[in-house]
Protein backbone atom coordinates (compact mmCIF):
# COMPACT_ATOMS: atom_id res chain seq x y z
CA UNK A 1 0.00 0.00 0.00
CA UNK A 2 1.51 3.62 -1.25
CA UNK A 3 1.64 6.42 1.58
CA UNK A 4 -0.59 7.97 -0.52
CA UNK A 5 -3.73 5.06 0.67
CA UNK A 6 -2.43 5.25 3.61
CA UNK A 7 -2.65 9.36 4.55
CA UNK A 8 -5.94 9.61 2.57
CA UNK A 9 -8.13 7.27 4.75
CA UNK A 10 -6.90 8.72 8.26
CA UNK A 11 -7.41 12.08 6.77
CA UNK A 12 -11.41 11.02 6.13
CA UNK A 13 -11.80 9.53 9.44
CA UNK A 14 -10.39 12.77 11.40
CA UNK A 15 -12.63 14.79 8.97
CA UNK A 16 -15.75 12.44 10.10
CA UNK A 17 -14.48 12.56 13.66
CA UNK A 18 -14.32 16.67 13.88
CA UNK A 19 -17.96 16.64 12.50
CA UNK A 20 -19.67 14.08 14.96
CA UNK A 21 -17.98 16.20 17.61
CA UNK A 22 -19.43 19.58 16.32
CA UNK A 23 -22.50 18.17 15.67
CA UNK A 24 -22.68 17.12 19.52
CA UNK A 25 -24.10 19.34 22.13
CA UNK A 26 -24.56 18.79 25.63
CA UNK A 27 -27.62 21.25 26.54
CA UNK A 28 -27.47 21.76 30.44
CA UNK A 29 -30.49 20.85 32.48
CA UNK A 30 -30.99 24.63 33.12
CA UNK A 31 -30.48 25.32 29.50
CA UNK A 32 -32.34 25.29 25.90
CA UNK A 33 -30.48 25.49 22.49
CA UNK A 34 -31.55 27.40 19.83
CA UNK A 35 -30.66 26.06 16.72
CA UNK A 36 -29.72 28.28 13.22
CA UNK A 37 -29.99 26.63 10.24
CA UNK A 38 -27.38 28.08 7.67
CA UNK A 39 -28.54 27.42 4.49
CA UNK A 40 -32.30 27.08 2.76
CA UNK A 41 -35.03 29.45 1.71
CA UNK A 42 -34.83 32.94 2.66
CA UNK A 43 -37.08 34.13 5.75
CA UNK A 44 -39.76 36.74 4.58
CA UNK A 45 -38.94 40.35 5.01
CA UNK A 46 -39.51 41.55 8.53
CA UNK A 47 -39.31 37.87 10.14
CA UNK A 48 -36.80 37.13 12.33
CA UNK A 49 -37.79 33.51 13.24
CA UNK A 50 -38.14 30.25 10.42
CA UNK A 51 -41.41 28.34 11.32
CA UNK A 52 -40.69 26.19 8.01
CA UNK A 53 -37.24 25.38 7.87
CA UNK A 54 -36.09 28.57 5.94
CA UNK A 55 -32.11 29.36 6.58
CA UNK A 56 -32.23 31.53 10.26
CA UNK A 57 -33.29 31.09 13.78
CA UNK A 58 -35.50 28.11 14.05
CA UNK A 59 -38.57 27.97 16.29
CA UNK A 60 -38.66 24.52 17.82
CA UNK A 61 -35.86 24.29 20.87
CA UNK A 62 -33.79 21.61 22.17
CA UNK A 63 -34.58 20.47 25.29
CA UNK A 64 -31.59 19.14 28.14
CA UNK A 65 -29.24 16.36 27.20
CA UNK A 66 -27.16 15.08 24.49
CA UNK A 67 -29.04 16.45 21.01
CA UNK A 68 -26.97 15.94 17.62
CA UNK A 69 -27.48 18.27 14.51
CA UNK A 70 -25.20 18.18 11.47
CA UNK A 71 -22.18 20.87 11.55
CA UNK A 72 -22.25 22.69 9.34
CA UNK A 73 -25.48 22.66 8.20
CA UNK A 74 -26.66 23.62 11.72
CA UNK A 75 -25.13 25.50 15.07
CA UNK A 76 -26.49 25.37 18.18
CA UNK A 77 -26.48 28.06 20.92
CA UNK A 78 -27.25 27.63 24.88
CA UNK A 79 -29.18 30.25 26.41
CA UNK A 80 -30.39 29.37 30.04
CA UNK A 81 -34.27 29.09 31.09
CA UNK A 82 -36.24 32.60 32.16
CA UNK A 83 -35.85 32.81 35.61
CA UNK A 84 -37.73 35.47 38.04
CA UNK A 85 -36.50 35.42 41.18
CA UNK A 86 -39.10 35.88 44.55
CA UNK A 87 -40.02 38.94 45.06
CA UNK A 88 -39.84 40.19 41.21
CA UNK A 89 -41.67 40.19 37.98
CA UNK A 90 -40.42 39.37 34.48
CA UNK A 91 -41.43 41.59 31.42
CA UNK A 92 -42.24 39.83 28.16
CA UNK A 93 -41.87 41.53 24.97
CA UNK A 94 -42.84 39.92 21.71
CA UNK A 95 -40.26 40.03 18.84
CA UNK A 96 -42.69 38.29 16.67
CA UNK A 97 -46.32 38.46 15.64
CA UNK A 98 -48.65 41.09 14.45
CA UNK A 99 -47.54 44.78 14.63
CA UNK A 100 -49.54 46.49 17.65
CA UNK A 101 -52.42 49.11 16.88
CA UNK A 102 -51.70 52.32 16.46
CA UNK A 103 -51.75 53.96 19.51
CA UNK A 104 -51.63 50.71 21.68
CA UNK A 105 -49.10 50.52 24.22
CA UNK A 106 -49.74 46.46 25.02
CA UNK A 107 -50.39 43.65 22.75
CA UNK A 108 -53.86 41.71 23.45
CA UNK A 109 -53.63 38.30 25.61
CA UNK A 110 -55.40 35.72 25.21
CA UNK A 111 -55.22 32.30 27.60
CA UNK A 112 -53.95 30.20 25.18
CA UNK A 113 -50.51 31.74 24.79
CA UNK A 114 -50.17 30.49 28.60
CA UNK A 115 -46.74 31.74 30.16
CA UNK A 116 -45.36 32.08 26.17
CA UNK A 117 -43.85 28.60 26.20
CA UNK A 118 -45.04 27.69 22.71
CA UNK A 119 -43.98 30.08 20.03
CA UNK A 120 -46.65 27.95 17.54
CA UNK A 121 -49.35 28.85 19.73
CA UNK A 122 -48.53 32.17 20.10
CA UNK A 123 -48.79 32.69 16.41
CA UNK A 124 -51.51 30.69 15.42
CA UNK A 125 -53.92 32.82 18.37
CA UNK A 126 -52.99 36.33 16.85
CA UNK A 127 -49.80 37.15 19.19
CA UNK A 128 -48.96 40.61 18.72
CA UNK A 129 -45.24 42.66 18.50
CA UNK A 130 -44.23 44.40 21.76
CA UNK A 131 -44.99 44.36 25.72
CA UNK A 132 -47.40 42.00 26.96
CA UNK A 133 -49.84 42.26 29.07
CA UNK A 134 -49.55 39.64 31.83
CA UNK A 135 -46.00 40.00 33.80
CA UNK A 136 -44.04 36.96 34.71
CA UNK A 137 -44.74 35.63 38.70
CA UNK A 138 -42.42 35.43 41.02
CA UNK A 139 -40.17 31.68 40.66
CA UNK A 140 -41.16 31.10 37.09
CA UNK A 141 -38.53 28.75 35.47
CA UNK A 142 -39.23 28.09 31.64
CA UNK A 143 -37.87 27.51 28.68
CA UNK A 144 -38.57 30.50 26.81
CA UNK A 145 -37.55 31.04 23.19
CA UNK A 146 -35.01 33.62 23.30
CA UNK A 147 -35.35 35.34 19.93
CA UNK A 148 -39.62 35.15 19.79
CA UNK A 149 -39.42 36.80 23.15
CA UNK A 150 -37.70 38.85 25.48
CA UNK A 151 -37.86 38.57 29.61
CA UNK A 152 -36.56 41.60 31.70
CA UNK A 153 -36.25 40.69 35.37
CA UNK A 154 -34.79 43.58 37.77
CA UNK A 155 -31.52 42.35 37.49
CA UNK A 156 -31.21 40.43 33.96
CA UNK A 157 -32.48 40.39 30.32
CA UNK A 158 -32.96 37.35 29.06
CA UNK A 159 -33.26 36.91 25.16
CA UNK A 160 -31.85 38.30 21.50
CA UNK A 161 -32.46 41.92 20.45
CA UNK A 162 -33.17 40.89 17.15
CA UNK A 163 -36.74 42.82 15.80
CA UNK A 164 -36.01 46.00 14.36
CA UNK A 165 -37.74 47.67 16.92
CA UNK A 166 -34.98 46.25 19.36
CA UNK A 167 -31.91 45.85 17.01
CA UNK A 168 -31.33 49.81 17.49
CA UNK A 169 -30.80 49.67 21.33
CA UNK A 170 -28.18 51.49 21.71
CA UNK A 171 -27.10 50.81 25.99
CA UNK A 172 -26.26 54.40 28.13
CA UNK A 173 -23.42 56.20 28.85
CA UNK A 174 -23.28 53.94 32.33
CA UNK A 175 -22.79 50.60 30.59
CA UNK A 176 -19.59 50.14 29.15
CA UNK A 177 -19.72 45.95 29.26
CA UNK A 178 -22.11 45.80 26.60
CA UNK A 179 -24.49 43.80 28.48
CA UNK A 180 -28.83 44.22 28.45
CA UNK A 181 -29.71 45.24 31.27
CA UNK A 182 -33.76 46.70 32.51
CA UNK A 183 -31.93 50.55 32.26
CA UNK A 184 -31.05 49.28 28.40
CA UNK A 185 -34.60 49.16 27.71
CA UNK A 186 -35.97 52.46 29.62
CA UNK A 187 -36.84 50.19 32.97
CA UNK A 188 -35.87 50.79 36.31
CA UNK A 189 -35.16 47.49 38.34
CA UNK A 190 -37.63 48.89 41.13
CA UNK A 191 -40.44 49.00 38.62
CA UNK A 192 -39.67 45.05 38.06
CA UNK A 193 -39.82 44.10 41.90
CA UNK A 194 -43.56 43.03 43.60
CA UNK A 195 -44.68 45.89 45.65
CA UNK A 196 -45.65 45.08 48.92
CA UNK A 197 -48.52 46.99 50.69
CA UNK A 198 -48.53 46.90 54.07
CA UNK A 199 -48.76 49.08 57.58
CA UNK A 200 -47.42 52.32 57.90
CA UNK A 201 -46.85 53.68 61.13
CA UNK A 202 -49.53 51.48 62.55
CA UNK A 203 -52.10 52.39 59.88
CA UNK A 204 -53.05 50.06 57.50
CA UNK A 205 -53.07 51.09 53.68
CA UNK A 206 -54.39 50.15 50.19
CA UNK A 207 -52.80 50.31 46.76
CA UNK A 208 -54.95 52.38 43.83
CA UNK A 209 -54.03 50.99 40.35
CA UNK A 210 -53.86 53.22 37.61
CA UNK A 211 -54.50 52.23 34.41
CA UNK A 212 -52.62 53.88 31.39
CA UNK A 213 -54.42 51.52 28.72
CA UNK A 214 -57.58 50.60 28.04
CA UNK A 215 -61.41 51.61 26.96
CA UNK A 216 -62.19 54.74 28.14
CA UNK A 217 -65.42 54.61 30.18
CA UNK A 218 -66.61 58.20 31.44
CA UNK A 219 -69.89 56.75 32.54
CA UNK A 220 -67.90 54.21 34.57
CA UNK A 221 -66.13 57.61 36.22
CA UNK A 222 -68.75 59.59 36.50
CA UNK A 223 -70.05 57.14 38.96
CA UNK A 224 -67.23 56.31 40.92
CA UNK A 225 -66.75 60.54 41.42
CA UNK A 226 -70.43 60.27 42.63
CA UNK A 227 -69.37 57.90 44.90
CA UNK A 228 -66.37 59.57 46.61
CA UNK A 229 -68.38 62.37 46.81
CA UNK A 230 -71.26 60.86 48.72
CA UNK A 231 -68.83 59.45 50.96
Amino acid sequence: MTLLGIIVPIVVVAAVVAIIAKSLKYIGPTDIGLVTTRFGRRLNEGSVLAMKGEAGFQHKLLMPGWRFKLWPVFKIEQFPWVQVPAGEIGVVIAQVGAPLPVGAKSAIYREQFGDFGSVETFLANGGGKGVQRPVLPPGTLAPIHPVAFMVITSRQVYGLPVSQDLADIRLDGSITDGVLRPESLGLDPSQLRVVNIGPVEGVDMVGIVYALEGDRSRRATSRAGSAATRT
